[in-house]
């Protein structure tokens, strides 16, 4: 349960400053962008062949740009200018950038937030008893935490990358398939090859958190009292260490997301995702038409930074709200 003072924090927090809102706002409008995708986007994102009748790419709306075009046996200069069906453009291939915009939110999240969920099952226990045990059995498994930090996070998710494979699991779109949303894909592509990757990567930041808040805690009065009573150590482990050891947990799990979304981009950029309706493999496409087409890798790019920073803003106001030594004790009372 959350106590009364954290729940003051929060909100006090919350309401007193404009960024935790401002996160927030960012998040909710990017998660809405990704859940109902079929409905927002105006075109389906994997149909190419939206060219104008030069055979040009459509730059955003109230935009323009000249190209040079083979006609008759000579290069003439001509202006493209946008069109309303395509709001911000399409790609070199004629891919609406608008409808992958929305549907890579998806593939961001997904990786984000469950592969925050994997790593947590793997690392926190892992965590607990290497601190709550300690000698041995804590000298054993934190040499193995360091042997995985001894490696550099993306080399190391390439290598895993190459066991896993990249094949994307495809899960029925729901929408899709209610017939809400027609002309659209009928999958979700998620990549669990990623998530898996991605988890392995970063379970090690959860056991040493977790590790040091057990170290602090296994000697807590509470905690010899549990003993005395010959409570189990795993009872004692997930019911009395593990509840007081959530608040920078969840500090740190908020923050490994935008982290998390981060390495996908660039598991992506360097085309290891397993998908292409992803952020980080539509910077790729645009970065060869960078200086002439610049809104190809723009529009995921910032896409990416919205997420990252509401992430962190949020992470920040988890970190203020939650903090026991924050300053002037309990807040908002």
């Amino acid at each position: 349960m959350i106590s009364d003072r954290v729940k003051s924090n929060l909100q006090y927090a919350f309401w007193e400053s404009f960024l935790p809102k401002l996160g927030m706002i960012l998040l909710v409008t990017i998660v809405l962008m990704a859940v109902f995708a079929p409905l927002i986007a105006t075109h389906d994102p994997t149909r190419t062949g939206h060219f104008n009748e030069d055979g040009a790419q459509y730059p955003p709306l109230g935009f323009e740009y000249t190209s040079e075009i083979a006609t008759g046996g000579e290069i003439v200069e001509i202006t493209v200018e946008s069109t309303n069906e395509h709001i911000l453009g399409t790609n070199k291939i004629g891919q609406d950038v608008f409808s992958r915009f929305v549907y890579g939110a998806r593939v961001s999240l997904l990786v984000g937030i469950f592969g925050v969920v994997l790593a947590l099952i793997i690392g926190v226990p892992f965590g607990l008893i290497a601190g709550y045990y300690g000698g041995h059995i804590d000298d054993g498994l934190m040499r193995m935490a360091d042997i995985m930090l001894a490696f550099p996070s993306l080399v190391l998710a390439l290598a895993l990358i190459g066991v896993f494979g990249q094949q994307p699991i495809r899960v029925p779109d729901p929408i899709v398939k209610a017939g809400l949303a027609e002309g659209m894909p009928e999958t979700i592509p998620i990549p669990g090859a990623v998530i898996i990757v991605v988890a392995l990567v970063t379970w090690v930041w959860f056991a040493r958190v977790a590790r040091g808040e057990a170290l602090s805690l296994r000697n807590a009065e509470y905690v010899k009292a549990a003993r005395s009573f010959g409570t189990s150590n795993r009872t004692i482990l997930f019911k009395h260490v593990l509840p007081n050891s959530l608040t920078p947990i969840i500090v740190l799990a908020t923050i490994q997301i935008a982290v998390i979304i981060l390495t996908e981009a660039s598991l992506a950029y360097l085309g290891f995702s397993g998908t292409t309706l992803s952020w980080g493999f539509e910077i790729k496409q645009g970065q060869s038409v960078l200086r002439t087409r610049p809104w190809v890798a723009m529009v995921p790019g910032i896409g990416i930074v919205l997420s990252v920073i509401s992430v962190n803003l949020l992470g920040d106001w988890f970190r203020d709200a939650l903090d026991p030594n924050i300053e002037g004790g309990e807040r908002g009372g």
